[in-house]
């Protein structure tokens, strides 16, 4: 994809070697003391059942003029188009006002537990949807059923998958606005240089291999590891026919075969030459763009960053079938009502009408270099005119997101990533790693559900 001179780029930092912590955007440590006194689900919770609004529908309202005031962590590239996004909804709304306010994604889930837990939370709000099972239990955000049906949305308006994984212990806490896959990046010209055809990037394993091989002959480590593994290690295990935990996430399989067997394919690039060793934070996004490493797996925040790239002629595409079966790993940004101490049913109608309008108008959302949730948006020709976030949107149909279960990202990042970076830095094999990863998370995982009363 070459770069357009008219498009309007995005810097999103989120690109320049983005961690899993940071893709999933965690925010559990925020709200980990919130409410620690607390047991049982917000559905106990009566002022939460208020805050459904005054029944009278939320397509429209009709009520005196409110300002709502939205938060979220849209700092980087992405942040002005959701401004856009505002300044036209409110424009078109004489009686409700949106005030949006971002902060970096960590301190903003921070002062998101904190306003709720002294009262002066915001009227809406963003949260990823890895964060949402945490924050439902420990009652930052008010459930959304009534909301959903009266804005009539239902499952087949959106990616089955990620409308499913917005319940949490059978209750609805946030309304998808975007999916972000993980898909294949490849630079062009330095697949030319390679001899391989640049309009034909590999789709199997064994294409894979070969192009890598031929990317070495011509002195180009095509794919570069970084140590952490993000994203890659999920990503395998699924294609390989694995997961990552059993059916309740009671339990941790990082050291099922397949894991080891995705694991040992992953480190086998390093051994063979494919990728450097010791991959710096950030060096994989640089390399990309200066065709050192040419082949990427990441996400489509990085669209509009490459398309400010002068002479940067880039494609992007699913990911290949290392394994057995197409996988790819996602998150999803979610809208969400955060609990009010007071609901005014007034300014609750009001979010709703916001959220509906922001579902519907996700078209302009896509341009930041997402993937609306919305089928609607993304069946009209003016999505498919977005050639790059196109080709993300072709995954949505296997895309994996990970277990809606409070804390469980947590323990993957206390387990699972040190483990897989010591064998990444060839210090210890994958299978030895990946038992003493397990164990230590199958604690953690039964410590979780006696913080979290599941």
């Amino acid at each position: 994809m070459t770069r357009s001179p008219n498009h309007q780029g995005v810097s999103d930092n989120r690109g320049r070697g983005l961690s899993r912590k940071q893709f999933l955007g965690l925010g559990a440590g925020a709200v980990a003391g919130l409410l620690a006194g607390c047991r049982g689900g917000p559905q106990n919770n009566p002022a939460l059942r208020e805050q459904s609004g005054s029944g009278t529908g939320g397509t429209e309202y009709q009520g005196p003029k409110v300002e709502l005031q939205f938060w979220n962590g849209l700092t980087g590239g992405d942040g002005p188009y959701m401004r856009r996004m505002i300044r036209q909804f409110n424009a078109e709304h004489d009686n409700i006002q949106v005030k949006m306010s971002a902060y970096p994604w960590e301190e903003y889930y921070q002062k998101l537990a904190t306003s709720v837990q002294s009262g002066r939370a915001p009227d809406i709000g963003i949260i990823h949807l890895e964060n949402l099972p945490t924050h439902a239990a420990r009652r930052v955000v008010a459930p959304l059923d009534d909301v959903a049906e009266a804005l009539n949305l239902k499952e087949t308006d959106f990616v089955s998958t990620v409308w499913q994984a917005g319940i949490y212990k059978g209750q609805r806490y946030g309304i998808p606005l975007d999916v972000h896959p993980i898909a294949f990046f490849y630079n062009k010209t330095s697949m030319s240089r390679a001899g391989l055809d640049p309009e034909n990037p590999p789709t199997t394993r064994e294409d894979y291999e070969a192009a890598l091989e031929e990317f070495k002959r011509a002195g180009i480590q095509a794919h570069w590891v970084f140590p952490g593994a993000w994203p890659h290690f999920p990503i395998l295990v699924w294609q390989f026919g694995g997961d990552l935990y059993n059916e309740d996430a009671t339990e941790a399989r990082f050291n099922s075969p397949e894991a080891i067997e995705g694991l040992t394919w992953l480190v086998n690039l390093i051994k063979k030459g494919y990728s450097p060793k010791n991959v710096g934070a950030g060096a994989d996004f640089v390399g990309f763009q200066n065709g050192k490493n040419p082949f990427w797996w990441h996400g489509p925040w990085n669209i509009n960053a490459f398309n400010e790239v002068e002479n940067l002629d880039w494609g992007v595409t699913e990911l290949p079938v290392i394994g057995s079966q197409k996988a790819a790993l996602a998150g999803s940004h979610n809208l969400v009502l955060p609990r009010q101490r007071t609901p005014d049913s007034n300014r609750i109608d009001a979010a709703k009408v916001f959220i509906n309008w922001l579902s519907k108008n996700s078209l302009e959302w896509a341009k930041a270099g997402q993937v609306p949730a919305r089928n609607s948006v993304r069946e009209s020709t003016e999505f498919a005119d977005l050639t790059a976030q196109a080709e993300f949107a072709k995954e949505l149909d296997y895309v994996r997101f990970f277990p809606p279960v409070p804390g469980v990202q947590d323990v993957y990042g206390q387990t699972v990533e040190p483990a897989v970076n010591k064998v990444l830095l060839l210090k210890q094999d994958p299978k030895s790693a990946l038992d003493e990863a397990t164990e230590r998370a199958n604690k953690l995982l039964k410590e979780n559900r006696e913080k979290y009363g599941a």
